[in-house]
């Protein structure tokens, strides 16, 4: 299977955490910096869907941009603002992102990673 993808930021503590976590198993992963290359609409529309979560999981609304915005600027849009919005501005995007195949991660939890690499 294709090398995985993960959508980090340097400055992300989690970020770092979760691709410990992949070196740690010898799994190489080619990353992408979220903030530099943040994740186009195509992308956005295949991945939030295989994700299983909803778009609303995808907002990091404890950074900067998302604040920045304000919350109100996120009730009310459609789904095509929100994933815009993503795609012009990484630090909006909850992160890590992985990719690998058809599972998509939003986050890094250990037991969701760990099931997507057994």
């Amino acid at each position: 299977m294709k090398q995985p993808l993960v959508l980090s930021y340097a400055g992300c503590s989690t970020c770092s955490k979760a691709l410990k976590w992949l070196a740690a198993r010898g799994i190489e992963a080619e990353v992408r910096a979220i903030v530099d290359t943040p994740p186009t609409l195509v992308e956005l529309n295949s991945w939030v869907g295989k994700s299983g979560k909803p778009l609303g999981k995808w907002l990091n609304t404890s950074g900067l941009s998302y604040r920045a915005l304000g919350k109100a600027k996120f009730e009310g849009a459609t789904d095509v603002t929100v994933k815009k919005l993503l795609a012009a501005d990484g630090k909006l995007v909850k992160r890590p992102v992985l990719v690998h195949g058809d599972t998509v991660l939003v986050g890094f939890k250990e037991e969701e990673w760990a099931a997507a690499f057994p």
